[in-house]
């Protein structure tokens, strides 16, 4: 239990934990509760099964990683395990549907999809907080505290 919620009182994987939370959390929500233009749970898992083909479970995990897991990284609670299931679900994105779309997303509409950068990007800061850490003011953090105490 330490060794999955030890971490520091650094900022850095406080900034970089908020600021992806933050980005994948309207991801999810849009899959989840429609928000954003998405497509609702219901069309999401719908979608998922019809267009890639996904499994009942692997659609479900996906929607609950990037809403509940991303409000969850925000306040940095089970960092590590939420950062590595985020870093999964990069490499799995940025495979399936943008590697064949080569490196750059399609700021100019050029191209016939969106590139792996946003997803090497998601993966790289996932990553990096699977090593780290929640860092300052999360609740792995706390926990900790109150484990030692």
């Amino acid at each position: 239990m330490k060794l999955l919620i030890n971490t520091d009182a650094s900022w850095a994987p406080f900034v970089v934990r908020v600021l992806l939370g933050v980005v994948v959390f309207p991801h999810g929500a849009q899959k989840l509760f429609g928000w954003f233009g998405g497509f609702g749970f219901q069309g999401t898992m719908e979608l998922f099964a019809e267009a890639f083909g996904l499994p009942t479970v692997v659609g479900l995990l996906v929607i609950l990683l990037e809403s509940v897991g991303a409000a969850a990284l925000v306040v940095g609670l089970g960092t590590r395990i939420v950062a590595l299931g985020f870093t999964g679900l990069a490499i799995g994105i940025a495979w399936v549907s943008h590697v064949e779309h080569g490196f750059f997303m399609n700021w100019f509409g050029n191209q016939k999809g969106e590139g792996i950068e946003y997803f090497l990007l998601w993966g790289g800061m996932a990553l990096a907080l699977v090593i780290a850490g929640g860092g300052k003011l999360s609740v792995d953090r706390w926990l900790l505290n109150k484990v030692k105490a």
